[in-house]
């Protein structure tokens, strides 16, 4: 039983027995190509690589999981900007519950098609996070579903948290790791994983500049709310952190940075040159931190990239590859 207001290694661990049946674990790349360009040693965890094309999986079912038989046969309900409904979508294919799942109206088409692929009840709804979660509110009073939120649960998290174990287990060495962070969920989990097994190793947390909440509220000493411009990192816009993460972010994270437009971009093109990966720019943030050299590293030191997700639609992957303009969304 997950503590009430925490998320614990234990939990982690419990997590990973839970769902290792039915995700894939993915591997710890030596990406030795960028290790000049970024001056570290490069490691990239690649969760695009994970069923579904996301790290989300693992929150996913970690939390649907533990549901009871009678909350498994009314269903779930969830609002994502794309990954962690396609998570739900395949959970629910999976153990056969009925999924609905409420995405931006701007959502790329991807993650939709994906979703309702899988058989989930996808609802286009208004891009900001207090409408579509109003819009949630309203499913589960009309139809008694149960929420399975991407970030503020802490079961969720452990799920989330099984990424740092699977680092440390490959690379026990790790001295540095470094986190997209969106809403926070899963950046809470891999650094209570990594905090309580070995607090020496480093991690470090990178949001887009046009949507940068953690770091603003880091600066200020509490959470606050900023006005959050488009970004083509649309997977991990925060305006203001929600309590639970953002507690868990303090006392954790060691270091917040914030990466602009332009090394985003870069980043999505270093990574599909050298290490011949599709990251979506939500994933490529982190390798932007590098670009944009925001993270004091030495050329000895082991660095472990996490590469969160490819699902973006491809023709604004190649896009940016040919450097064209891709609009950001807010």
């Amino acid at each position: 039983m997950l503590e009430k207001n925490s998320v614990t290694l234990q939990d982690v661990k419990d997590a990973a027995e839970r769902i290792r049946p039915y995700i894939r674990r993915t591997p710890l790349l030596r990406e030795a190509t960028l290790d000049k360009l970024l001056g570290c040693q490069v490691y990239f965890k690649p969760e695009m690589l994970q069923i579904t094309g996301a790290f989300k999986l693992r929150g996913a079912l970690s939390k649907i999981l533990t549901l009871s038989p009678e909350e498994l046969a009314r269903g779930i309900v969830t609002s994502s900007s794309g990954n962690h409904a396609q998570a739900c979508a395949y959970a629910g294919q999976l153990l056969g519950i009925k999924v609905t799942v409420i995405v931006p109206d701007n959502t790329p088409h991807l993650k939709v098609s994906n979703a309702r692929r899988m058989g989930a009840n996808v609802i286009l709804w208004e891009r900001t996070y207090a409408k579509r979660w109003e819009k949630v509110r309203q499913e589960v009073a009309e139809h008694g579903y149960t929420i399975v939120h991407a970030f503020e649960d802490y079961t969720v998290m452990a799920g989330q948290g099984t990424i740092a174990l699977e680092i440390m287990e490959d690379l026990p060495d790790v001295e540095t790791v470094v986190v997209p962070i969106g809403g926070g969920g899963l950046i809470s989990g891999i650094s209570t994983a990594i905090k309580e097994s070995n607090p020496k190793i480093r991690v470090v947390g990178v949001e887009p500049a046009n949507s940068d909440g953690f770091l603003a509220s880091r600066n200020a000493g509490h959470r606050i709310r900023i006005q959050s411009k488009p970004t083509i990192a649309d997977g991990i816009t925060c305006s203001e952190p929600s309590e639970r993460p953002y507690e868990i972010v303090e006392r954790y994270v060691d270091e917040i940075v914030a990466v602009e437009e332009n090394d985003i971009r870069e980043a999505v093109r270093q990574i599909a040159r050298e290490a011949h990966l599709v990251a979506e720019p939500t994933s490529s943030v982190v390798v932007g931190a590098m670009l944009a050299k925001k993270i004091k590293v030495r050329p000895d030191e082991k660095v472990a990239f996490v590469l969160t997700s490819g699902n973006w639609d491809i023709e604004n992957i190649g896009k940016i590859f040919k450097d064209e303009p891709v609009p950001g969304v807010l």
